[in-house]
């Protein structure tokens, strides 16, 4: 408990002083807009405004196009859906994939924390999708981190609950508008290569980002994007438990990479075609300039 607890404490630490430093100037909230409530007026630029938000009232004073900002509602819940599949539990870097989605989850629950919106989680585990209410304040999230970090490593087990399923859940159960945070590997059981390709998880996040905002972050090793020159390796699916003894020759190696490259442009591919923010964080990289320079791209192109 007590190594836990330094743990968190050593996340925190990194956010606040790092990551909200990286971001000072005036906080808007980790995805800027949209909300109701209205901003400044600045000059239209095609290609990156929506014409939605033409202010035609300053556009028709000084004949040049202008826009109105909106700024993010406050004292909204932000919900996050944490991917701890057994696929997850991998990593041949600085960390594992789970404590990258512990990080990124952290990192949203202390700057939404800021602001003062409510934080609470759904939980993808074996054949569960466990709640964990949202509550204000730093001891609540706290807690939440608490549950995240102690959930043991899921078995590979028949019928898991989907990624899928996960998102139909969040998007049934918590109906008031808010920030919503998806936190997966986004592998499917049948890998998706073609990007035209209707991935499962597809439509439901269309759904639900057809009424919150929706943030996509994408935890990737790169072991799954290329394989090493190492011979004859004998390797395991998380989420199945079968082995398999492959000889990696630079043919395999080489096929292996272009299937992955073209399975993470097709989830790419459909997160863009959901309208949702996506992140892609790395286990062999800082993941805190990684989200920092994320949001000041999103704050710039709104």
């Amino acid at each position: 408990m007590r190594a836990a607890e330094q743990a968190l404490r050593r996340l925190e630490l990194t956010i606040v002083r790092r990551l909200d430093g990286m971001l000072h100037g005036s906080h808007q909230g980790l995805l800027p807009g949209p909300g109701s409530e209205t901003g400044d007026s600045r000059v239209y630029v095609p290609g990156e405004d929506d014409v939605r938000r033409m202010d035609w009232a300053v556009t028709a004073r000084t004949t040049v196009p202008h826009v109105r900002d909106l700024i993010a509602d406050r004292e909204l819940e932000t919900w996050a859906l944490a991917d701890l599949s057994p696929s997850m539990d991998f990593g041949t870097a600085a960390m594992e994939k789970r404590d990258l989605v512990i990080a990124a989850i952290g990192a949203v629950g202390f700057l939404a924390g800021r602001i003062g919106d409510r934080f609470g989680a759904y939980v993808l585990h074996e054949r569960h999708v466990h709640r964990i209410p949202a509550r204000a304040g730093r001891p609540a999230l706290y807690g939440l981190l608490h549950s995240l970090m102690d959930a043991p490593r899921a078995r590979p087990v028949p019928d898991p609950v989907t990624l899928a399923e996960g998102v139909q859940v969040l998007s049934a159960a918590r109906r008031r508008r808010g920030m919503r945070v998806i936190v997966s590997d986004f592998l499917d059981q049948r890998p998706v290569l073609d990007p035209a390709a209707e991935r499962p998880w597809e439509r439901p996040i269309r759904r639900l980002a057809a009424r919150h905002q929706v943030l996509a972050v994408e935890v990737i090793d790169p072991r799954e994007l290329e394989l090493p020159p190492v011979g004859v390796l004998t390797l395991t699916d998380p989420e199945t438990g079968r082995t398999a003894e492959v000889h990696l020759t630079r043919k395999v190696r080489e096929s292996y990479a272009r299937a992955a490259a073209a399975q993470r442009a097709a989830t790419a591919a459909a997160l863009r075609r959901c309208g949702v923010a996506h992140l892609v964080l790395r286990t062999d990289r800082d993941w805190v300039v990684d989200v920092a320079q994320f949001v000041l791209r999103q704050r710039r192109m709104t």
